[in-house]
């Protein structure tokens, strides 16, 4: 047997039974676009509900536990889903590294998830160098779907990406200012439905993630899994805060409030566990 990568991570069976009721069922019906895909947030936070220092800075909170945990979570989706300002800022790899996946002990491509970028105005600056498509390259990983509002996008990039085995995905895309898009989410899931993908986990940034939790896209999102670390950032870092909500007189009240919690400490961290109160 060939040996593992160096990177390759373990998540032992025990520890995963907590997860189950907040992910996608192991045996999910096809999907032809009519439906959404399992949708679950999930991102590590800091305790002043921050992502990262400040937008583009790589910030490491998840301790080695709970990064573990969140590879085995993208073994068990169909896609991950990041926005344009992560994906630039980080050159992520996107892909799992749990062992037993493709290209970490296991055949294929099998466990690999199809990572999405939201990218409206086709602004990604990427290169068949950027990690995502080395990884691809390697058999550890697959090629990126990017969703964009460009009816006719960038030809070099779509070559490099249809190269990779990964494509542009054209939905309506409203503009809100003179560079600000905003795009329906539910055309969005509805687009990944299309392609055939039945789960989808969305792991950020900031921006992503607060126009989700809004309450036209509760009745979408099917659970939500936040790794709390012990640490303050500080003032000015990106922040997880949706929009405040207003009742019927006008008075503010909570944005968004999660029910069937369930708590975990991995490490020094906690895992949170809940589905949308609608």
């Amino acid at each position: 047997m060939a040996s593992l990568p160096k990177d390759t991570l373990h998540f032992p069976a025990e520890h995963r039974p907590f997860l189950e009721p907040h992910l996608p069922p192991k045996e999910l019906p096809p999907v032809n676009g009519s439906f959404f895909p399992f949708t679950t947030v999930t991102f590590a936070t800091s305790l002043d509900s921050q992502l990262a220092l400040s937008p583009g800075a790589p910030t490491q909170l998840s301790g080695p536990q709970s990064k573990a945990m969140t590879h085995y979570l993208r073994s068990r989706y169909d896609a991950i889903l990041i926005g344009v300002g992560t994906a630039a800022a980080d050159n992520p790899s996107l892909n799992c590294r749990i062992e037993g996946v493709g290209g970490y002990g296991g055949e294929g491509l099998q466990g690999q998830p199809r990572p999405i970028i939201i990218d409206p105005a086709a602004r990604w600056d990427f290169t068949a160098n950027h990690k995502i498509f080395q990884l691809a390259r390697n058999g550890q990983g697959r090629a990126p779907y990017i969703i964009t509002g460009l009816a006719t996008p960038p030809t070099d990039k779509k070559a490099i990406l249809e190269e990779a085995g990964g494509k542009f995905i054209t939905v309506d895309v409203a503009t809100t200012g003179i560079n600000d898009h905003k795009l329906e989410w539910k055309d969005v899931l509805k687009a990944l439905s299309a392609v055939g993908l039945r789960s989808v986990m969305i792991e950020g940034g900031g921006i992503v993630i607060n126009s989700l939790l809004q309450p036209e896209y509760f009745p979408v999102i099917n659970s939500v899994i936040v790794t709390i670390a012990p640490t303050w950032l500080g003032i000015g870092g990106v922040v997880v805060s949706p929009p405040r909500r207003f009742n019927d007189e006008g008075k503010p009240m909570a944005a968004v409030r999660l029910d069937h919690v369930e708590w975990h400490p991995f490490g020094e961290d906690v895992v949170l566990c809940g589905k949308v109160k609608l």
